[in-house]
Parts: C-alpha cells; sequence; structure tokens
C-alpha cells in the first residue's frame, strides 16, 4: 500500500473543526521553506507556542505541529514570507473554513489596520494565496490563469468551480446524484459526490452494498444505505467525536518492532495513512490512536518519507533532480489519463445524441408524453407512476425510462446500455444538439490538455537537463541570500522555451509580452499568438515591431483580466524602445494599445498594406512621451539566462544588469562590451561563456547604436 501524502476532503472537516480551538491565537513570524512550506508562528493564551504548518507541493498538508517536529528556520526570508510577516505579525487568528467539501482551506486573521486571507489549495498542483480584506490577491505561490478562475497579484481570487457537497444533500438530492450516473456504485460515490477511492470503498463497505453492482441494477434500498452510512461516518467527525488512527503497513506495524526500532527512522516507512476516525477498509491493519487529529497528522507527515530538505535539515548539496523528474512524470501519467477519459467522454457524448436520431420516435413519444401531463397539471411523481405501470404493461417507451429529476426538470432514459437525461421542453433534436455541443466541450478541453502536457514534457526534459549540467559548487551553500557574483561555480539552468525566437520579457506583475524582430514574426504573432484578450501595442513611429501582452500563457484558454497599469507602460516602453525611435537617436516616443479584434490585416479601401503592416480600426489608448530605456542583465535564481528589456521589469529578475543608451557602437560591438562587462563582474567566467554570449546578448538590445551608460 503507497503512503498516502495527500489531505483528503473528508480529512478537512475534521481539520477545521479542530483548528478552530485556536481562535484568539497570535501570529508571532512567518516562514516560508522552499516554495510550498508555509510555517506560521503563533502565542495561545491556554496552550503557549502554536506552529501552523501548509503545505502544498508533492505533499499537501495543513496541522498545528509540536514545536520539536518544525524544521529550523531557514536563512535570509523571501519576498513571500516577508509580505506575509508584514500583514500577519501581531494579528488574531479568527478561524479557518473549509471551501464547500473542496480541498481548499481559507484562514482569516484579523489586525486593527487590516484583516488577511490565507486560502491554501491543497490540490491539483498546490498554492498558498494571501488576500486583502476584499478577497483581492496580495500575492501567492504560483500564478494561475485560466479560462474558470486567477490566482494573481492585484487580481480578484478565483476558486475552482464549486464541487457536489454531499453533507449539504437530504436523501432525495443524494439519491439523484446517484440515479444520474452511468458507472458503479463505487466510482459514483468516489467520484459524483467527490468522497474519492477511500471513502468510496469505506461508505459501501459500512452500507454492506456490492461496490461494483451497476448503478442501472441498484435501487433505493441501495442509496439508503449508502446515505445512511454517508451519516454514520459524518455524525462523530460534524461533533468532535474522533478517534483519529495513523496507519502502518501491514508487515511493519508497531506491535511487531522493538522499542529501538519504534524510534527509528525506519518506522517512518510504514506509514500510511491517518484518518480522522476508524476505517473498516482497515480493519486488521496495524494502527495508532491519538488525542486529536492534529496530533495524528502531525505524528504522519513528520514521519513520512521525503527529502532531506523537507524533513527540516539544511538544504541537500544536491537538488533532488530524481524527485522533481518522479513529480513531473506522474503529472504527464495524469495528463494522458485525462485525455483518454477526455476521448471517451466525448465519444461517449456522441453516441447519446446518435441514439436520440436512431431512436427518434421512441424518444419524441416519452417526450411528447412528459410536456402533455406537465401541461395537464401532473406532478413528477405522478409522471413516473404513469410510467412505471406503462412499463408493468410492456409499453415499450415507458420500458425505456429511468426515472425522472424533478429539480431539474428532466427524465431520464435508457438506450443501449445509456443513461441518457433529457429536458422534456426541448424536443429530440435540440437535446442531441445539446449533447453534441457537450462532446464538443469536452473536446476543447483535451486539446487544453494535448497543449498543457507538451509543457509538462518540456519541463521534464529541462529537469534532464539541469540534471545534466548539474555542477556541485565548491563551497557549501551559506543559508544566506547567495551572492551570484562571488560564486567560483554556478550550475547552468537554461531550459529552451517556444518564446525564445521572438523579442520578449515579462512584466513586473509577470505577463510575458512578445514582440517581432521582423516582418513574417510580427504577422506571425497576430496570427498565431495574440488571442482576444490580449493587448496590442505600437509605436506612432514607423518601423517598430509589433507588440503583445499576453493575458494567458498560449496553452490556456483566453480570459479578459485587468492588467496593472506599470504592465502597460512597461510594455508600451518595450514597443517604443525597440522601434526606429531608438535607431534614430530619440529619446522618446509614443505608443497605442488596441483590443486583438481592432487589428485587421484588411487594408482600407485604396490603401496597401505591406507585409508585416495592419490596419488598426477603432478607439486607441495612448501612451505619450514614453522614454526609450533598455538594461540587459543575467538572472541566476531559478534559471540562469540573459533577460533584457524595461528596467523596471527586468532589474528585480536579474543578479547584475547593464544599462543602455542610443549611442554610437555598433549592435555587435556594444554586446562585446557587454559581455566583457559581465565576465569582469562574474567570479565564475565560464558560466558568462556558457550563458551569456555576446549573441545572446545582442537579441536582448534594441536595434541601432548603443552605448554602455556608466
Amino acid at each position: 500500500m503507497s503512503e498516502k501524502r495527500e489531505m483528503t476532503s473528508v480529512d478537512l472537516v475534521a481539520l477545521t473543526a479542530e483548528l478552530n480551538t485556536y481562535a484568539g491565537a497570535k501570529v508571532d513570524k512567518a516562514y516560508l521553506y522552499g516554495d510550498d512550506l508555509v510555517r506560521l508562528k503563533m502565542r495561545d493564551f491556554d496552550r503557549g507556542r502554536v506552529e501552523l504548518l501548509v503545505e502544498v507541493g508533492d505533499t499537501k498538508r495543513a496541522h498545528v505541529s509540536a514545536p520539536e517536529h518544525v524544521p529550523d528556520a531557514p536563512g535570509r526570508p523571501p519576498d513571500f514570507a516577508k509580505m506575509l510577516r508584514n500583514r500577519l505579525s501581531g494579528a488574531d487568528f479568527h478561524g479557518v473554513r473549509q471551501h464547500g467539501f473542496d480541498r481548499i482551506l481559507e484562514f482569516e486573521f484579523r489586525r486593527e489596520d487590516a484583516d488577511t486571507k490565507i486560502v491554501a489549495e491543497l490540490f491539483g498542483d498546490g498554492n498558498v494565496a494571501v488576500l486583502d480584506e476584499n478577497d483581492e490577491v496580495v500575492d501567492s505561490l504560483e500564478t494561475v490563469r485560466l479560462s474558470s478562475r486567477t490566482v494573481a497579484p492585484g487580481a480578484q481570487y478565483g476558486f475552482p468551480s464549486q464541487r457536489v457537497n454531499p453533507l449539504d444533500l437530504d436523501y432525495e438530492a443524494f439519491a439523484a446524484q446517484m440515479r444520474d450516473s452511468d458507472t458503479d456504485l463505487v466510482r459514483t460515490v468516489a467520484t459524483q459526490l467527490n468522497f474519492g477511492g477511500l471513502y468510496g470503498e469505506e461508505l459501501c463497505t459500512r452500507a454492506g452494498v456490492e461496490k461494483t453492482m451497476d448503478i442501472a441494477d441498484a435501487g433505493e434500498d441501495e442509496y439508503r444505505a449508502l446515505y445512511d452510512a454517508m451519516e454514520r461516518l459524518f455524525d462523530p467527525i460534524q461533533s468532535g467525536d474522533l478517534d483519529p488512527r495513523v496507519y502502518y503497513d501491514e508487515e511493519e506495524g508497531p506491535e511487531s518492532q522493538s522499542d529501538s526500532e519504534r524510534a527509528s527512522a525506519e518506522r517512518s516507512d510504514a506509514r500510511v495513512d491517518v484518518t480522522p476516525v476508524p476505517l473498516e477498509e482497515y480493519a486488521g491493519r496495524e494502527s495508532e490512536a491519538f488525542d486529536s487529529f492534529n496530533a495524528a497528522l502531525d505524528d504522519y507527515f513528520t514521519n513520512l518519507g521525503g527529502t532531506e530538505e523537507e524533513e527540516g535539515g539544511a538544504g541537500a548539496s544536491k537538488p533532488d533532480f530524481e524527485s522533481e523528474i518522479e513529480k513531473q512524470e506522474r503529472i504527464i501519467a495524469q495528463q494522458e489519463s485525462a485525455i483518454e477519459d477526455f476521448e471517451r467522454e466525448a465519444e461517449r457524448e456522441r453516441e447519446k445524441a446518435e441514439l436520440l436520431y436512431g431512436n427518434y420516435d421512441l424518444v419524441d413519444d416519452i417526450l411528447s408524453t412528459v410536456r402533455d401531463a406537465r401541461a395537464a397539471g401532473h406532478s413528477w411523481d405522478d409522471i413516473e407512476e404513469r410510467f412505471a405501470a406503462g412499463e408493468e404493461r410492456g409499453i415499450e417507451a415507458a420500458e425505456h425510462v429511468q426515472g425522472v429529476n424533478e429539480q431539474q426538470g428532466s427524465v431520464r432514459v435508457r438506450l443501449d446500455g445509456h443513461t441518457i437525461s433529457l429536458d422534456p421542453e426541448s424536443g429530440v433534436e435540440k437535446n442531441a444538439d445539446d449533447l453534441y455541443t457537450e462532446a464538443k466541450r469536452i473536446q476543447e478541453k483535451k486539446e487544453g490538455a494535448l497543449e498543457a502536457i507538451e509543457n509538462t514534457r518540456e519541463e521534464l526534459e529541462a529537469v534532464r537537463e539541469r540534471k545534466e549540467n548539474w555542477e556541485a559548487p565548491e563551497e557549501p551553500e551559506e543559508p544566506e541570500e547567495v551572492d551570484w557574483l562571488s560564486r567560483s561555480s554556478i550550475p547552468v539552468r537554461k531550459p529552451e522555451t517556444w518564446y525564445d525566437r521572438f523579442r520578449w520579457f515579462r512584466t513586473s506583475d509577470g505577463f510575458l509580452v512578445l514582440g517581432g524582430r521582423n516582418a513574417d514574426q510580427n504577422e506571425e504573432l497576430v496570427s498565431k499568438y495574440m488571442d482576444g484578450y490580449d493587448r496590442f501595442f505600437h509605436t506612432q513611429a514607423h518601423g517598430g515591431p509589433v507588440t503583445v501582452l499576453k493575458t494567458t500563457e498560449p496553452s490556456e484558454p483566453s480570459k479578459d483580466l485587468d492588467v496593472p497599469e506599470q504592465s502597460l507602460e512597461e510594455a508600451a516602453r518595450f514597443a517604443v524602445t525597440y522601434s526606429s525611435v531608438w535607431k534614430d537617436g530619440r529619446g522618446a516616443g509614443d505608443a497605442y494599445m488596441v483590443m486583438p479584434d481592432q487589428v485587421s490585416k484588411t487594408a482600407e479601401s485604396g490603401e496597401y498594406l505591406s507585409k508585416g503592416g495592419f490596419a488598426i480600426r477603432g478607439d486607441r489608448t495612448y501612451f505619450q512621451d514614453i522614454a526609450v530605456g533598455c538594461v540587459v542583465g543575467i538572472q541566476c535564481e531559478g534559471e540562469t539566462r540573459v533577460i533584457g528589456g524595461p528596467p523596471s521589469a527586468i532589474e528585480p529578475r536579474a543578479e547584475t544588469t547593464v544599462e543602455l543608451e542610443p549611442g554610437e557602437f555598433a549592435q555587435g560591438d556594444a554586446a562585446k562590451r557587454i559581455y566583457r562587462e559581465f565576465r569582469e563582474r562574474f567570479a565564475d567566467t565560464s558560466f558568462v561563456r556558457k550563458v551569456a554570449s555576446p549573441d545572446e546578448i545582442q537579441k536582448f538590445m534594441p536595434p541601432g547604436g548603443s552605448r554602455l551608460v556608466e
């Protein structure tokens, strides 16, 4: 049995009640370990020191930890930890709640000057977002820009689409959810009701029903038994009457070990799960009881096998490439599985639509019967009884009716092994068209998943390349902020990206800005990479590049987002700097911004558009007298590469930069001067040669002559 590495929705129901007993504790300090473990050190009047840990990496957990289990404080705090300290120091912990039945926790902190909310996403890739009193994102560990939600600084926090919360369902709603499934009982409970695999099996076991029974063969007896089992499971959890357990591998339980073995690290390998109450699925398995669920979680996750860094010591001397490779391979496997699921789902919806047309008269008879009955004032219960009576008399149409759903105003029809929910008011054609539309929507999700898996494969190759090129530092890395300039050896970590062939930079807010190097690339940016909600920039002066600010990554659906003013100004400055304004030796120029639907390749009557040129229609947003500005630098954190663009966007990301202004040196000569300057600044000159050759530097320089600003 594999180790549990993520808390379940059921776990969070139990956890929130316990965590809320710490309300009133005062925050002393906040820490960030790596890029996925947040620690809040608090003081409680009755309990004294309270350590709250939230981890959102490969391991996803949240609980109060014993002080002896807390990792030592890291070195110089990163910006995220500094922001947390500024907002939370001296604040009172007000409480925590679970978002519906999702694996999301909302921690609330109150202080006289401002309230703060921390949202911990314990699903998917994981994330921690810090929100102000208006639920606007102050900062987050990961930026998320999807068609369905946004998590980015300055934007309103967007929750994922909320799933069904089984705890809010009465029996009738519970049974309706079960009837709408087209799989077996255990998968219905696990997916339709969001219990997950373990608790889906647990409920079936407690209910005494056959897990693999097809939903079409199940009836009220099975539904009622499952509903009662759900209530029996949650009654003690919701009332706080917990009996937390840590479960061990069957061959390595605590009873089979000596005292010394029980205290050794080897015992940590035996822990496989932690639950708020004993589970019948684990009957007979060795377990250890705890007084509180927090204590059980702390014991389990403290002793869970992990990397040296996760276990609280100083970082390992060599990055854990294998874990990262395994993570990316696991993500790829999940994405491949999702793609297969999307294909099956889309095909299933198309089959349902074709079945409607193949049984047109039969389906039309059923829908007409329901419409006529509703028009005559009959209730949904009357209609269901009427079909049941018809089935007893052997009426063909009635034999295909599985039931009705009063809440949705629909009738369920069984055709050739498929259960299809139909709207009687829409007719056969409209119901079939809705199914085709749903199949198309699922197919589009598949296309998005195909793009996402390519990105993941690129990330996997990048990790493998970093592993191949990794060079051990000559001296142990200090916990303080790294002085890359004086390091004698810097590992090269430069993944190849699809946009390297364009001019590009990322704004202060993380938006990707692309610029064409020539007419062909200008055409390509507009036709292939500009989406409906991106921003198009161009200079008033002739000879400027097409500049596109992407509101979402190319692998994501386009979405209308509020782009901060600083990012817009940086994109406008980029457009001016890399235009003929710089080439002509001028210090400033004007630029304008329009939306993509205002950009056309169709010229006005009597006019001609040259290659790379576009017609702009409608109102423009102008940026006047924008000063040219360019710095070229070397980035060492995360990736090692040359970056260049507006100073306000580049300087915070680069270890060192060189500022340029229009001048007398040809582009190639200026690039060589910059290269020599970088070699003088870095102790590891071989590193500069590998990542910042004159040719690479030249890619980030404006066209025309330049000189270095002293």
